[in-house]
């Protein structure tokens, strides 16, 4: 990995304490425990990103979100969570993005496995959250 500067100290203190995360100095050997200590304290602290990302591209490819009914939110959430590729990729990077230098090399190694833990794992914050995402994608 090339030699450059990054404030992986600054990163870490953003991110919030999650209950069920191991400590922060703990060694991420499994993929299990980069998801505790990585991946939801990021989700957590990009939380409102994830929503107004996923709000945008509600909007722009004009779900009817706010006229459905709950079921049906849900549905047409998991549909456009599970099957467009350029939100994926968004939410990935929204996510990505806040990592270490070690963890992102670490990720690297890990990848396929990662994604799917880290969409899954988006994808229930946005489920648990439909009503803030009709709210966003009707402003």
């Amino acid at each position: 990995m090339p030699d450059f500067f990054r404030p992986d100290d600054q990163l870490r203190a953003l991110r919030p304490l999650v209950p069920t995360q191991t400590p922060a100095d703990a060694a991420t050997d499994t993929v299990g425990d980069f998801l505790h200590a990585t991946l939801r304290p990021v989700l957590k602290l990009q939380n409102a990103l994830l929503l107004a990302a996923v709000a945008d591209f509600v909007h722009d490819h004009h779900i009817a979100l706010a006229a459905a009914d709950a079921t049906t939110r849900q549905r047409l959430l998991t549909e456009l969570l599970g099957r467009n590729t350029k939100l994926r990729y968004t939410i990935v990077g929204l996510v990505t993005a806040l990592f270490t230098a070690e963890e992102y090399a670490y990720y690297r190694t890990q990848r396929p496995e990662l994604n799917r833990r880290l969409l899954a794992l988006a994808q229930q914050r946005v489920l648990d959250q439909v009503a803030a995402v009709v709210l966003l994608a009707t402003e």
